[in-house]
């Protein structure tokens, strides 16, 4: 258990950032989720429409440290290509 003051803070601050960081992270994951549905379904358009939705949600993530930034651009470029494929 923190004994100082500013270890007390120090706790409560992560406690706070911790929520902040799972609700951001939680709100990506749906944005994802409706990129894939749309994407499975076949619908090009609504697929094009989620995706760019989701870009800037993951991009606004990357920026906070929710996710690395590598990881939210692999990501992007790989809904991309998927959602380009469903034209051809």
């Amino acid at each position: 258990m923190a004994n100082t003051t500013s270890a007390k803070k120090a706790t409560r601050k992560i406690a706070r950032r911790t929520d902040v960081n799972k609700a951001r992270r939680s709100r990506v994951r749906g944005f994802l989720r409706t990129v894939e549905e749309a994407i499975s379904s076949g619908d090009q358009t609504a697929a094009a429409a989620a995706l760019r939705a989701a870009q800037p949600e993951l991009m606004r993530a990357a920026s906070k440290g929710v996710v690395h930034a590598n990881t939210a651009s692999r990501k992007i470029s790989r809904l991309s290509n998927r959602v380009k494929a469903l034209s051809a």
